[in-house]
C-alpha cells in the first residue's frame, strides 16, 4: 500500500535525470509468489542534468542483491525506491528482487489474471517490477529474457530466442519504462499479416483464452485497416517485424500501448456478432486504431514528464477519431465525439477536477488520464488544424516526426514545429494548454442595409487551476442561410483573439439565418439567441450536419427546461421539427436516430445549473418519461413502417451502414414499447440473431417493467460469457426506475458471478449506478452511501479504479443542500478510512473541498 500522504509534483520543479540508461538487460524467472527478475542497466553520466544522488524507484520489491560493476552495493531502501553511491563515470548496475505476481491486486506492474501473467506499467508501474529510474523522459534499449511453466512466453520487440518455457526478446528501439510489456500463459494466438508500403511483412497475432478463438477476426481487421491508414494519412510505417496484441480479463483501463506487445482489456478487442453491440464494434475499432497510433504519437516520440500526457494522448485520439470519420460516417463521429465530450469533459471543467489540459502540478499522475487530458486535448490539435489549414498541418506534422523522432518531447516541441511551418506566433493559443475551464462564447447580430455583423463576446469562469483567464484564440467556422433555405455563405473560419471582437458580412440581400460554430469547431459554450423559427429553419435546411443536429437539441433542450421549471406541456414546435426529421430519407439513418435522440439528465442538470437553477434530479426524469410519452403518441402510427423499414434481414455485418439502420430501428422501437405493453421489444428479444438487437430489446423491456423473464433467459443463455454477463449486471441497474436503482445494484452485488475485483464487473454495476442520474441521486441518499461502502472495499485492492469512480461524486455543489450534506457524509466517511491510498485520497480531496 502506497503512503496515504500525498506530495504534490510540479511541472515547474522538472530536472532531467542525472543518468543515461544505455542499455537494460531483465531475466524473469515466473512464479505466482516468487518472481525473480534479475536486472543488468548500463548507466552513464548524463552532462545535461543538474548534479543529484543516484535513485531508483521500487515498490513492493523484496531485493536479493545488488551490485555495480560486479562488486557488492550498500543501499539505503525507502518504500519509495533505492539509493546508493556511484561511481563518477559510466558503470553496470545488478539487482536481483523478488515479487509477487499473484497478490498484486492493483493491477499495477506484473500481476495474473486468471493464470495468466500480465503487466500494466503506464504510468508507475515499472516500480513495481525492479528497480529503475521510472519516467517517461528515460529511454532505453530493452533485451528480456523470460522462463516459466507456459507455451507462450512474450515481451516487447522481435523474438531472438525461443525453447520449451523459455524465450529472448531484444527490441531494437529506446523507450521508457512504462512501454516494458510482459505477458505469459496458456494462449492461443489467431494470426494475421501485413504487408507494408515499403514491401516488408510484419507478422500479426491477438492472443486470446482458450474458447475465444471465435471473437478474434474483427479484431484482426481492425489493425490491419489501422496499419494501412496511418501509412496513407500520416506517412506512418509500422518498424517491428512483429505486432502482437493480448487480450487481458482483469485490466483497469481499455488498453495499452506498450511497444510491439500491446495489452488489452478483453472488452476492447474480443468481438462476435452474438455477444457485441454495434457500439461494442465501434469501439474495438477505435481503440485498436488508438493503441497502434500511438506507435509513433507516444512510443518512437513519447513526453518528457507526465504532465506532457496530452502530448501522446490528446494527439493520439484526435488520429483515431479521424481514423473513425474515416472508416464511418464523418458526422456521425462527430457528434458523438461533441456528446461525449459536454457529457464528460465540460462537467470535469466546471467542477472540483478542474484542470488544464497541461497540469501545472499533481499528487498522483494516475488520477490525470482524464477526459480533459484525452478529449479537450483532442479538440485542441483538432483546432490547430483548423486554424493552419490542412496542407500546414501535414508539413507540421511530418516536421514533428523528423525532429522528435527517438525524444521524449513537450508541448513547447510541438508547438514549435507549428511555428516553424507557418510562422505563426502560438503563443496566445497555448492558453488552451495552461488554462482551466470551458470558455464561453456569446454572439448578438445586427443586420443594416446590406451587412450582417456579428459581435462576439468570450469569458471562461475562473477556478482554483485557472484564477485569471485570458482570452483564447477560438476558430469559430460561420456559414449564412437564406430564407429559402440555401446557403447564402459557405464556411468561413472566423478567428476569435479578444475578449470581444465583431465580423462583419457585406452584400446581402436580405438578412440570413447565421450558422455558428459548424462542425463545433471550439470546445465552448456558445451562447447565440435564436428564435425557435430559425433554430427550425437551420434544423431543416443547414448544410453543415452536426449544426443541423445541434438546433434540434437546442429545440429540445428549451422544451425540457420549461417542463421541468414550469410545468408546461411539450413543444409542438420541438414534435413537428423532430417528426419531420424521423421521416426524411435524406439524412441517413444513424443521423436521424441521433437527431431524434433527447439530452440525457446528466446533461440538462448542467444547463439548469449554469442558468442559477437548482436542478432536481425527480423533476428532470419526469419530464423526460412525459415527452417520451408525447413522442410515442407522436410517432404511433409512423413508428411501425420506420422500424419495419429500417430492420436488417442480410447477414450480420459491424458496418456503417447496418448500424445506422438498427439505431433508427431500436429508436423506433423504444416508442412503439411504451405503447404496446413490450410485444414487439419482446418478439425482437427472442428472434434476435445477434447481441445488438437482443440486448437493445432486452433494456425496453426492462425500462417497461416487462423484463424479468427475458433478464432470466439472458442469464441462462449467457452466463458463461464473461463480457456478456458484464452487459446484464450494467443494463438491469441502467434500465431500472430511479426508486430502484440502488436496490438492483445492491442485489446483484450478491450474485455469484459479482466479482467486485474484476474492473469491468464492478464498473458495470457502479459505473451503470453513477449514470443512473435519478436513480444515484435518489433524495434519501442510499446511492451515495452504497457507492461509498463499495469504495471503501475496493480502495486497499485496486487504488485506481477505485480512485476513477470517485468522480461520481464531482457533481455534487450543483444539487440541492440536502442532497449535498448526505454526498458531503459519504465524502468524509471515505477520506476518514484508514490507510487510504494516495489515488483516493488525491480525488476525493478535490472534490470534498470544491
Amino acid at each position: 500500500m502506497r503512503d496515504a500522504a500525498p506530495q504534490t509534483i510540479y511541472l515547474k520543479d522538472y530536472a532531467a535525470f542525472g543518468w543515461k540508461v544505455e542499455s537494460v538487460a531483465l531475466h524473469f524467472t515466473l512464479d505466482p509468489h516468487k518472481t525473480r527478475v534479475k536486472s543488468r542497466i548500463a548507466f552513464a553520466p548524463n552532462p545535461d542534468a543538474p548534479s543529484q544522488d543516484f535513485f531508483l524507484h521500487g515498490e513492493a520489491l523484496e531485493l536479493i542483491s545488488a551490485q555495480i560493476d560486479g562488486a557488492p552495493v550498500k543501499a539505503t531502501l525507502t518504500p519509495e525506491g533505492l539509493t546508493c553511491a556511484v561511481p563518477d563515470t559510466a558503470f553496470v548496475f545488478e539487482a536481483e528482487v523478488e515479487i509477487d505476481p499473484a497478490n498484486n491486486t492493483a493491477l499495477e506492474g506484473l500481476y495474473m489474471s486468471g493464470g495468466m501473467y500480465c503487466t500494466q506499467c503506464e504510468a508507475e508501474g515499472f516500480r513495481k517490477i525492479t528497480y529503475y529510474p521510472d519516467r517517461p523522459d528515460v529511454m532505453a534499449v530493452f533485451s528480456v529474457t523470460i522462463d516459466g511453466p507456459h507455451d507462450v512466453l512474450l515481451s516487447n520487440g522481435n523474438p531472438v530466442a525461443s525453447s520449451t518455457h523459455h524465450a529472448e526478446w531484444h527490441d531494437p528501439w529506446p523507450k521508457p519504462a512504462y512501454l516494458f510489456a510482459l505477458v505469459a500463459g496458456e494462449l492461443i494466438a489467431h494470426e494475421g499479416s501485413f504487408t507494408t508500403r515499403s514491401g516488408r511483412d510484419v507478422a500479426l497475432n491477438l492472443y486470446v483464452r482458450p474458447g475465444d478463438e471465435g471473437k478474434c477476426a474483427f479484431g484482426m481487421e481492425a489493425l490491419k485497416a489501422s496499419m494501412k491508414w496511418d501509412e496513407d494519412v500520416y506517412g506512418r510505417e509500422y518498424d517491428l517485424d512483429l505486432f502482437n496484441i493480448v487480450a487481458v480479463d482483469d485490466f483497469n483501463m481499455g488498453a495499452m500501448e506498450n511497444k510491439g506487445l500491446n495489452i488489452f482489456n478483453s472488452s476492447a478487442v474480443l468481438a462476435s456478432p452474438e455477444t457485441s453491440t454495434d457500439l461494442n464494434f465501434e469501439r474495438i475499432e477505435a481503440i485498436i486504431a488508438h493503441e497502434y497510433f500511438h506507435n509513433w504519437t507516444g512510443n518512437r516520440i513519447t513526453c518528457r514528464d507526465w504532465f506532457q500526457l496530452c502530448l501522446k494522448e490528446g494527439l493520439t485520439v484526435f488520429r483515431d477519431s479521424q481514423f473513425t470519420a474515416d472508416m464511418r460516417s464523418a458526422p456521425v463521429k462527430r457528434i458523438s465525439d461533441v456528446m461525449d465530450l459536454r457529457g464528460r469533459q465540460f462537467a470535469e471543467d466546471q467542477g472540483p477536477l478542474s484542470h488544464p489540459v497541461r497540469p501545472e502540478s499533481f499528487q498522483e499522475i494516475n488520477n490525470f488520464y482524464t477526459a480533459t487530458v484525452y478529449e479537450k486535448g483532442a479538440e485542441v490539435i483538432r483546432m490547430l488544424k483548423l486554424l493552419v489549414g490542412d496542407d500546414a498541418y501535414a508539413k507540421a506534422v511530418d516536421l514533428y516526426f523528423e525532429r522528435h523522432d527517438g525524444d521524449a518531447a513537450t508541448i513547447e516541441d510541438w508547438l514549435k514545429v507549428f511555428e516553424d511551418t507557418t510562422g505563426r506566433d502560438l503563443g496566445q493559443f497555448k492558453r488552451w494548454y495552461s488554462q482551466a475551464g470551458t470558455p464561453r462564447v456569446t454572439v448578438v447580430e445586427t443586420f443594416e442595409g446590406d451587412t450582417l455583423t456579428l459581435n462576439f463576446t468570450q469569458t471562461t469562469p475562473p477556478s482554483a487551476a485557472t484564477p485569471a483567464p485570458q482570452p483564447q484564440v477560438i476558430p469559430i467556422a460561420v456559414g449564412l442561410i437564406g430564407a429559402d433555405g440555401a446557403e447564402v455563405l459557405p464556411t468561413r473560419v472566423l478567428e476569435m483573439t479578444q475578449a470581444e471582437q465583431s465580423f462583419t458580412f457585406s452584400g446581402l440581400s436580405a438578412a440570413p439565418t447565421a450558422s455558428i460554430l459548424r462542425d463545433f469547431s471550439a470546445p465552448v459554450v456558445l451562447t447565440h439567441d435564436l428564435g425557435d423559427a430559425q433554430r427550425a429553419h437551420l434544423l431543416a435546411h443547414d448544410s453543415d450536419p452536426f449544426n443541423r443536429w445541434e438546433q434540434g437539441r437546442m429545440l429540445a433542450r428549451k422544451s425540457l427546461i420549461s417542463m421541468i421549471t414550469e410545468g408546461a406541456a411539450p413543444d409542438p414546435a420541438y414534435l413537428a421539427g423532430i417528426h419531420k426529421v424521423a421521416s426524411d430519407d435524406r439524412l441517413d439513418p444513424a443521423t436521424r436516430a441521433l437527431m431524434l435522440a433527447l439530452p440525457g439528465d446528466s446533461e440538462l442538470a448542467n444547463v439548469l445549473h449554469e442558468a442559477g437553477i437548482t436542478p432536481d434530479p425527480d423533476a428532470i426524469h419526469a419530464a423526460r418519461e412525459t415527452m417520451g410519452e408525447a413522442r410515442a403518441d407522436l410517432f404511433a402510427k409512423d413508428a411501425p413502417a420506420i422500424y419495419a423499414a429500417n430492420t436488417v434481414t442480410d447477414p450480420y455485418q459491424p458496418n456503417a451502414e447496418q448500424s445506422g439502420r438498427r439505431t433508427l430501428a431500436n429508436t423506433m422501437l423504444a416508442l412503439i414499447t411504451r405503447r404496446d405493453d413490450g410485444a414487439q421489444a419482446l418478439e425482437q428479444f427472442q428472434t434476435a440473431d445477434n447481441m445488438n438487437q437482443q440486448s437493445a430489446a432486452l433494456a425496453l423491456l426492462i425500462s417497461a417493467g416487462k423484463g424479468a423473464e427475458a433478464v432470466s433467459a439472458f442469464e441462462t443463455q449467457w452466463k458463461d460469457d464473461r463480457l456478456v454477463m458484464d452487459k446484464w449486471f450494467g443494463l438491469q441497474v441502467a434500465r431500472a426506475q430511479p426508486d430502484q436503482a440502488v436496490a438492483m445494484a445492491d442485489a446483484l452485488t450478491r450474485h455469484p458471478d459479482f466479482n467486485w475485483k474484476n474492473p469491468n464487473r464492478f464498473r458495470a454495476v457502479f459505473g451503470s449506478l453513477a449514470m443512473h442520474h435519478a436513480g444515484f441521486h435518489h433524495a434519501s441518499g442510499a446511492g451515495y452511501k452504497l457507492l461509498a461502502d463499495w469504495l471503501i472495499k475496493l480502495d486497499p485492492v485496486n487504488p485506481q479504479t477505485t480512485a476513477r469512480m470517485c468522480s461520481a461524486f464531482q457533481t455534487w455543489k450543483r444539487y440541492d443542500s440536502q442532497r449535498q450534506a448526505l454526498i458531503h457524509a459519504q465524502l468524509a466517511r471515505i477520506l476518514g478510512t484508514d490507510d487510504l491510498s494516495r489515488d483516493t485520497t488525491e480525488m476525493l480531496t478535490r472534490i470534498a473541498n470544491a
